[in-house]
This record gives C-alpha cells, structure tokens and sequence, in this order.
C-alpha cells in the first residue's frame, strides 16, 4: 500500500484532467483544489515556511503573519499549526465567510480589515499584517514580494506541467494576484520551450489592468492590486482582463457543465482560455489551475 508520513506529503503532483472546452485546442486542468487545505497556495506556503526555518528566519515556537485573500491563510494554518507555530492571518472584509470559518477551525488568529484599493492604505489586510510583524516580531512570509512564492511553482507546477504533458504544452493560463504561480511556473516551461505562451488573467478593475486607478470588483482570491516584485513579463506574453459578470459565468459553467466545483481564479483562467480561442489549433496543448475549490463561495456564486 501507499502511505505518507504527514498530510505535507500529498502537497502538489494534483491531476491533470481533460475539459473540453469550445475551441481547437486540448485544453487540461490541473486540480490544485485537490491540496489538503484546498488550493495552489499549499504549495507556495509550504516552499516559504520550508525557506524561513532553512535560512533561521522561522524558529520552534515562532509566530507566522500573513495578509491573505483566504487561500494563503488557510494554507498557512494548516502548515504553521502542524508544526507548532502562531499564525496570525489578515482579511479584507470581502473575504467569504466559509473562509473565515476555516481559518478560526485550524485554531488561528484572524484580523478583519476594510476592503481598500490601495494596498498602502494602513486600515487595509497589507498594512495590518506589517504593523502585527512589528509588534511581535513575527515572521511575515509576504507572499506579494516573497520571491519564494514563485520558486514553489518554478520547482512544483510547472515541472509537473511538463512531465505530464511529455513536453506537449504550448500555452499555460492563470489567474494572476501575486503572480507567483504564472511567472514561476512560466519562467520554468519557457525555459524548456521558448515558444510556449504563457497568459495572466486578471479582473478588469484592478490595479495593473486600469494602469494604477483600480475600482472596486466583484471576483475573489485573484487580481493584480499593487506593483508585484513578482510578475515576471519577460516570461508572461500578455495580460487578459476580465470583466465579473463572465468570470461568474464561466466558474458556473465550469460546475454545471464539467463537474468541477471551483472558484473564481479558475472560471477566470478558463475564460482566459476562451479569450485566446481563436489563436489556438487543433495541435496546440492549454494547460490551466483550477487553483481553488468553489465551497466557500456558495452563496456568493449560487445564491446557497
């Protein structure tokens, strides 16, 4: 039999399913929601706690704090409260309440902050989670600039992208916010293969795709909203912006029509998809992450 010695184990090496969706291309899903806590952050927290207790940053009895749109939160509180830590995690106010739930089950400590556009704005999730670092001299894995954050997919996606497309691959889309999973695991199949495009999807209102006057938008758990050290344009083709109203639509459509109950980051990397269709031909290989699981968004996207 197969067995595992902690559930940190089964992070990554997710499924690679077929969805057939309307265009020329084969287009495959890796199922990130199939990661214990639930998302493609596990790999990403995991890769930067391993770093922190490496480099000495993170020792026996520390203290974690992170801002997070839910995901990495949660990814965290499993990881940090496994090995022994405090974790303390800072939510905007538009945070889906399932997620908070979560969080407060794993036994962590939540700071609900109001939903700001400017991620310098000191009432925001950002700024809280700096000022708590400060207070209590916590570690901060800081997922919006943590370099760290990109290598987890560098090292884990984007190797597992290509091994189980046998180097077919031609075009990787992704939900982009921190953009650590579309430059880390675009920097590493560009590197086998220059001529695999490589897309980030982001809402149309957000901070890059309205060029620094963002509004306010719908959609969760993705979005570019503050200059990122991470997003990596020597390796990204183009950025596609996305309006709510279709990413709401193509996340039921992916429920509805191919069974995959996921969130908003993936009803917005399959539009991407969509978005590119009439580039692709009946050779070319799309791989997307369906980067999270649609439970917590229930009410929010079904009304339930």
């Amino acid at each position: 039999m197969t067995t595992f010695n902690s559930i940190l184990d089964v992070i990554g090496n997710t499924p690679l399913v077929k969805i057939p969706l309307p265009c020329a291309a084969s287009v495959y899903a890796k199922m990130e929601y199939m990661n214990p806590a639930g998302s493609i952050k596990d790999r990403s927290a995991l890769y930067m706690v391993q770093q922190a207790e490496n480099q000495g940053k993170l020792k026996r009895g520390g203290v974690i704090v992170e801002p997070s749109s839910g995901n990495m939160g949660i990814a965290l509180a499993m990881i940090g409260r496994l090995k022994g830590y405090r974790v303390i995690i800072t939510l905007s106010d538009k945070t889906a309440q399932q997620k908070i739930d979560t969080l407060k089950a794993y036994g962590v400590e939540v700071v609900i902050c109001p939903m700001v556009t400017d991620q310098k704005d000191p009432r925001g999730y950002y700024k809280q989670a700096h000022k708590i670092a400060k207070e209590t001299g916590a570690y901060m894995p800081d997922q919006f600039h943590n370099p760290d954050n990109a290598l987890a997919h560098y090292y884990g996606i984007g190797p597992e992208i290509w091994r189980e497309t046998q180097g077919k691959v031609t075009h990787f889309v992704a939900a982009a916010g921190t953009a650590g999973t579309v430059s880390g695991a675009g920097r590493f199949l560009k590197e086998q293969n220059k001529n695999i495009k490589i897309y980030a999807v982001d809402p149309e209102t957000s901070f890059h795709s309205t060029k620094g006057s963002p509004r306010p938008y719908a959609v969760e758990a993705f979005g570019i909203d503050a200059p990122s050290d991470l997003i990596d344009f020597s390796v990204i083709d183009d950025v596609i912006p996305v309006a709510d109203a279709d990413v709401f639509e193509m996340t039921r459509t992916l429920c509805h029509t191919y069974g995959h109950l996921v969130g908003f980051s993936s009803g917005a990397a399959a539009l991407g998809v969509m978005k590119i269709a009439n580039t692709l031909t009946e050779k070319d290989v799309v791989v997307f992450p369906l980067c999270d699981s649609g439970k917590p968004y229930l009410h929010k996207l079904f009304g339930k």
